[in-house]
């Protein structure tokens, strides 16, 4: 049997100086665009882990965490109901802690074909439009507060 999710994940923008973001299409929920998101694998898995790992394993991308940056954002949200057979009976809330990743151009990305079917680099207003989640579009614009 399959652990159950931990209810505390990352929700990573990954953007360019000129500030595209990167948005992925989820494989299962078709036209359901989002940045990086995922779950921590252990309770003291560091976030910054998590979210270096989420990137490779989402995007082919390799970082180190001095990459990232933690923007000290966190929003807890109710689980979508389609969602919580993932998680432990009870548990209705998830905790996501928000970071960026700055890339030097809109690099080329290599899809997990089980979380994801699409990506695409857009302009930040577009990409926050494009978002079904609204903490996922609350944070994309957020983002020039954010760049380096």
């Amino acid at each position: 049997m399959k652990p159950f999710k931990i209810p505390e994940s990352v929700l990573v923008v990954i953007y360019t100086q000129e500030q595209e973001v990167l948005l992925l299409e989820r494989a299962d929920y078709p036209g359901f665009w989002q940045s990086v998101t995922g779950s921590r694998d252990t309770p003291d898995e560091a976030l910054v882990q998590t979210a270096v790992r989420e990137v490779f394993e989402e995007t082919g991308m390799t970082a180190c965490a001095a990459d990232f940056r933690d923007w000290g954002v966190s929003n807890s949200y109710e689980i979508y109901p389609a969602w919580r057979a993932r998680y432990a009976p009870g548990v209705t809330r998830n905790t996501e802690h928000v970071f960026s990743l700055c890339v030097p151009h809109a690099s080329a990305v290599t899809l997990s074909p089980r979380e994801h079917t699409a990506c695409q680099w857009l302009p930040w207003l577009e990409a926050a439009d494009q978002c079904f989640s609204p903490s996922n579009a609350e944070a994309i614009l957020m983002l020039p507060q954010f760049m380096d």
